[in-house]
Order: C-alpha cells, then sequence, then structure tokens
C-alpha cells in the first residue's frame, strides 16, 4: 500500500490514498476489483483448509466437494442477509431494487453490500450438507477452515478500499483514509479534504492476527472438535463490534446499535458456548476426521472384507468329452 504525503500547517501528515477505478473493462466484460478480492480469498482459504484437512487424514481436496455447497449458498445468504439489514436503502424512495440495470438493485453484488454474518449462516448450511455428503465431521471441517476464513475476509476488505465503501468517522490521524468528494456516504456539511478512520485497513490487521492466533494456539492446545472455529467467532467478533461502532454509513438501528454491532455480540456468545460445549463434551482427541463408517480407502484398496465379494472362486463348470460318450469334470489348475 502507498501513502500520499500531503503538507499541513502543523507539519506533514500521511493519507491513505483511495484507488480512483474498481473495475478494469475487457471488451464487454466487467471486472470489478470487488469481487477479485472475494474470489482470491475463497481461493487462499480452499487451498489452506486443503493443507489443514490432508494433514488431519482425509482425503485430499474434499475440500472441494463441500465447498461446492457452502460457496454459493454462503453468497448468497450473505447478499440476503445485507439487504435485510439495509431495507431502507434498497426499498425506500426512489430506489430501484429489481432492475438488475440500474445501479442500487438487489442484485448488483458487483456493487458491493454482502455480510459476513449472512455469509457465516449460508455457508454452515452448505458445509453441513457437503460434510454429510463427504462423510467428513462438520467440526474438523469448521477447525480446519478458521484460519483461511478469517484471511479470506482481510482479503476481501480490499474490496472496500477499491469501492470506497464502509469507512469509518472523521479523523485527523496520520493515517486517515481519502475518500473522493461527492461518495453518498459522507456526511452533509464537512469539509473538502476530510479524512476518514481506514476501518478496512483495521480489520485486515485484526483478521491477519486472528489467523496467527488460531494457528498458533490451536497447534499449542491440540484444539479440535470444533473448539478454533470457536476462537474464530470469538476474535471476528470482539473485532467487529469496533470497527461497526465507527462506521458512518447507514445502518438499521435496534435500540441503540446497528444490526451488525448485535450480530457480532451474538457471535462472540455463540464462539464461547461452542467452545465451552465442546470442552466439556469431548475430553479427548477426534478419532478420524471422517464420522464412523465414512472413512476414507487408501488408493487401490478393495472395499470389503470378503475378497469373494470380487474374485469368483467357485468351481469352474463341467466341460463335454466330444469325443468319448461320457462328460467328465476336473478342479481347475494353475
Amino acid at each position: 500500500m502507498t501513502f500520499a504525503l500531503s503538507s499541513a500547517a502543523s507539519g506533514v501528515l500521511a493519507s491513505i490514498p483511495s484507488p480512483t477505478i474498481s473495475y478494469v473493462d475487457l471488451g464487454p466484460l466487467r471486472i470489478h476489483f470487488y469481487a477479485l478480492c472475494i474470489v482470491a480469498g475463497i481461493i487462499v482459504a480452499v487451498f489452506l483448509t486443503n493443507a489443514r484437512l490432508t494433514r488431519r487424514g482425509a482425503e485430499k481436496w474434499v475440500v472441494i466437494d463441500i465447498c461446492l455447497l457452502a460457496v454459493p449458498l454462503a453468497i448468497v445468504a450473505a447478499r440476503i442477509y445485507h439487504v435485510a439489514t439495509h431495507a431502507g436503502f434498497y426499498f425506500g424512495p426512489g430506489s430501484n431494487p429489481w432492475n438488475i440495470t440500474e445501479p442500487g438493485s438487489v442484485w448488483a453484488i458487483w456493487e458491493g453490500g454482502i455480510a459476513i454474518y449472512g455469509a457465516l449462516i449460508g455457508g454452515a448450511i452448505g458445509a453441513i450438507l457437503g460434510c454429510r455428503w463427504t462423510g467428513i465431521r462438520f467440526w474438523t471441517f469448521a477447525d480446519a477452515l478458521a484460519p483461511g476464513l478469517i484471511i479470506a475476509q482481510a482479503m476481501g476488505r480490499f474490496g472496500n478500499w477499491f469501492n470506497q465503501e464502509l469507512f469509518g468517522q472523521p479523523t485527523d490521524l496520520p493515517w486517515g483514509l481519502e475518500i473522493a468528494a461527492g461518495n453518498p456516504a459522507i456526511p452533509v456539511g464537512l469539509p473538502a479534504g476530510t479524512l476518514f478512520q481506514p476501518t478496512f485497513l483495521y480489520e485486515v490487521i485484526w483478521n491477519l492476527l486472528g489467523a496467527a492466533v488460531i494457528l498458533v494456539v490451536g497447534k499449542r492446545f491440540t484444539l479440535q472438535w470444533g473448539k478454533q472455529f470457536a476462537i474464530y467467532l470469538v476474535w471476528y467478533s470482539a473485532g467487529r463490534i469496533v470497527w461497526e461502532s465507527i462506521r458512518i454509513d447507514p445502518s438499521d438501528i435496534i435500540l441503540g446499535l446497528r444490526t451488525n454491532v448485535w450480530a457480532a455480540i451474538f457471535g462472540v456468545i455463540l464462539g464461547v458456548v461452542i467452545f465451552v460445549v465442546q470442552s466439556r463434551r469431548h475430553h479427548g482427541l477426534e478419532p478420524s476426521p471422517y464420522v464412523p463408517g465414512r472413512e476414507s480407502k487408501a488408493a487401490g484398496a478393495v472395499d470389503s472384507g470378503d475378497p469373494s465379494d470380487f474374485v469368483d472362486v467357485s468351481e469352474p463348470p463341467a466341460t463335454s468329452d466330444t469325443v468319448g460318450t461320457s462328460a467328465t469334470s476336473s478342479p481347475a489348475t494353475n
């Protein structure tokens, strides 16, 4: 990341410039950097999760089978959650929610607007279905996913930077974020050149630290049975409470708090509950990444304890003697 230096009466201040473009056109195809950040994060999460599952004894790339269900459901649920918690933005006066060709429609996911807590709900449903399909224990998969997921979220926040969205309150800190004049999220009456809290950067740093904590603590204490995922929920949600509280983009308010603050509070509570419950229920280590009866077979292994299921060991049929008058048979010899 580059920093633009500007002179000020009190000395030299550093500010973080926002990108001047958020997409590129390749012929008739428009590629949004927001989407590229999301896709890059998914790829990193898949590779890291695969490596962690394989080390646990799972079949290589079984994560792909699970992600075929989890990723689409996560994206759809993330968008639905965002639209539902910002209903006034999409369905208010002058809005155009259903016309995909116009800006601001509920379909325009490339403009930004996917909610991680919606993604967690949809992704969890897809992961449960995918784990049932493959035989992988759900909590084994969740633990393997945890560090990759929070890294993917860090990468996805750069999409918000490209879109110049979800920034925080005005600030005079030396790392204030530059936002282009005319941005609809800028409060009315602020002087030109006002800098804002770079909440995307705060979350990037927090999430990467969280990934390190999950990896180190998980290995040091051999955390299994979903306890690494519980740490992810607590760590990410605790940070999200802070970043969400200083953002100035529109959001529905419930009892004085933004909806995502409430979701983050619930995330912390849920993470603590998962950790405590799983610690009490499971004192030992997971016997296998697979549920009983669904264990992976080694390459070339016969899926049976009785070789006669696959090899004909019966006595060969009798053969007729075309010269003599009697039929004879004899055992086969090798």
